[in-house]
């Protein structure tokens, strides 16, 4: 099911300056781009067990302290749009980065031809989450590979207010070029904002052409309150 005013506001976006901070700096704020209703609407699907495949403790894996949740098909009207229309306009993207970078993938224009080709290479699991931190918690610097399908870029959305729900629990990335050592960004979200970031590289381009930049994020510690967030990632999982 789609969310037809969703459409529209992704739509309104201003793409070409979103495609030039995501080439300038690796990620893009989407201001304001959820409302206050459908914010609160996703953080309440935490309690709501028939809607998720599994839920993860960080800790126990190793990936920092807190707790998320993939979401089953289908999926809430929201992600099921914010994943389908954010696709269609970051498609272009990551086929411009696989030229500059000599990577032979290329992505079709729709998500569900897309989420077929997953399919068929054996990744059917939706893999678009819900996360929940509280005082204490953090998610340690990653990436989210799920198979041999990866598409290049991903997006999250911030769902708490900060300094009024939680304070700390800042997006973080970091960047890794070559020869140089790690560059880190903190992104400042309010509720409601999303941040568009790659999921392993980017393209940069030096003195000698373009060259790989390798990403991860992560969200640094809370030191009070609640934090919620959906994360929005376009290929699906083995």
């Amino acid at each position: 099911m789609s969310d037809s005013g969703l459409a529209e506001r992704i739509a309104a976006l201003d793409w070409p300056s979103i495609e030039q901070a995501l080439d300038a700096h690796g990620c893009a704020i989407l201001r304001g781009l959820l409302s206050r209703g459908e914010s609160s609407q996703l953080a309440r699907c935490y309690g709501q067990a028939g809607r998720f495949r599994a839920t993860i403790a960080m800790a126990r894996h190793g990936f920092g302290s807190g707790e998320y949740k993939y979401f089953a098909y289908p999926l809430p009207a929201p992600v099921a749009t914010l994943r389908a229309e954010l696709y269609a306009r970051l498609a272009p993207v990551a086929n411009r980065w696989s030229e500059a970078l000599g990577i032979a993938a290329r992505y079709p224009a729709d998500h569900a031809a897309y989420l077929a080709r997953c399919r068929r290479g054996g990744q059917s699991r939706p893999t678009p989450l819900l996360l929940r931190y509280e005082r204490g918690d953090y998610n340690c610097l990653h990436q989210d590979l799920y198979g041999e399908q990866v598409f290049p870029l991903q997006a999250t959305f911030l769902l708490s207010e900060p300094q009024r729900d939680f304070t700390g629990g800042e997006f973080v990335l970091t960047e890794q070029r070559p020869r140089r050592q790690s560059r880190a960004e903190v992104v400042p979200l309010a509720r409601g904002d999303g941040v568009i970031f790659p999921v392993r590289h980017r393209p940069v381009q030096g003195a000698r052409g373009w060259h790989r930049a390798s990403l991860r994020h992560g969200v640094s510690r809370l030191r009070s309150g609640e934090r919620y967030a959906v994360g929005i990632i376009f290929h699906d999982a083995r």
